[in-house]
């Protein structure tokens, strides 16, 4: 019974001595983490004030400075708990190095989105394809890049794969140029067709003067005379040029009398000889 009590003394007298340090522990983290949300926003305020900032970069800077401000955080509380921070530092390096073998991938799309950030591929808002996939830059993250698809699907991709491999920018240049491959009849009139696909171009108010349009024949197919057709649009105009573009050369084709091939197959029947008139 007298063991009990003093053990039980001495646990008291513990946790008395080690509230103080508890104590300050707690107003370390209340503080802390209040001190990490305005020294974010302050950052952030200045970074987006000056116009030769990138928002990407803004956004990446902000959530690597955030872990870094965390970390030390944590290592702060710790050390108001009473643990020598010298031997917790020795602890984490050794935890680092082996989590750092174990996450070699993770390394690596980390290295990849720093790459992005410094040469700058493409931005948040840009079109790409990359890996297989295609859609919109909706966030540049430390590890992974989010995409939106043109069917609203969302898609993760690894910041190391997009470093390393073939990526098509489709926003980089303002402008955009199309390729259409027309198809008439071999008995149309050349002249007629072109002059037709010229009066289509001028009608289109999106399809730019400035890279000029390009007609030409391109193919003298099987069973068509393959016109070639070069037009250019801004990027937000690009889609639907491309939409209008071959609605109205239906409808100006028709009212011109201008046909457009279609693959056609030739049936010859032949009769079956008469069972009576059969040589044996």
């Amino acid at each position: 019974m007298n063991d009990f009590n003093d053990a039980l003394e001495r646990l008291s007298e513990s946790l008395v001595d080690f509230f103080p340090n508890l104590l300050k522990a707690l107003v370390i983290l209340i503080i802390g983490i209040f001190a990490i949300k305005f020294f974010r926003w302050f950052m952030k305020r200045i970074m987006t004030r000056r116009q030769d900032m990138d928002p990407t970069l803004i956004k990446f800077m902000m959530d690597l400075l955030t872990w870094v401000l965390r970390i030390f955080l944590f290592i702060m509380v710790v050390n108001a708990l009473g643990v020598e921070t010298s031997a917790f530092v020795a602890v984490i390096g050794a935890a680092g190095l082996a989590i750092g073998l174990s996450l070699q991938g993770s390394l690596s799309n980390f290295a990849g989105g720093i790459l992005i950030i410094l040469f700058k591929p493409f931005r948040v808002g840009d079109f790409i394809e990359v890996q297989g996939e295609g859609g919109t830059v909706t966030e540049i993250q430390i590890l992974y890049t989010r995409m939106l698809t043109p069917n609203n699907q969302v898609v993760y991709i690894p910041n190391g794969a997009l470093s390393n491999g073939n990526i098509k920018n489709y926003s980089k240049e303002p402008i955009r140029k199309a390729e259409l491959i027309i198809g008439v009849a071999y008995n149309s009139d050349i002249k007629h067709v072109k002059s037709v696909l010229a009066r289509i171009i001028e009608m289109d108010k999106t399809i730019l003067a400035d890279p000029a349009p390009v007609i030409r024949i391109k193919d003298l197919a099987d069973s068509s005379v393959n016109f070639q057709v070069f037009v250019w649009a801004t990027n937000a105009d690009f889609w639907q040029m491309l939409s209008d573009f071959k609605e109205n050369t239906k409808i100006e084709f028709d009212k011109e009398g201008i046909e457009i091939p279609f693959p056609q197959r030739d049936i010859n029947v032949r009769a079956l000889p008469d069972k009576d008139n059969s040589v044996l």
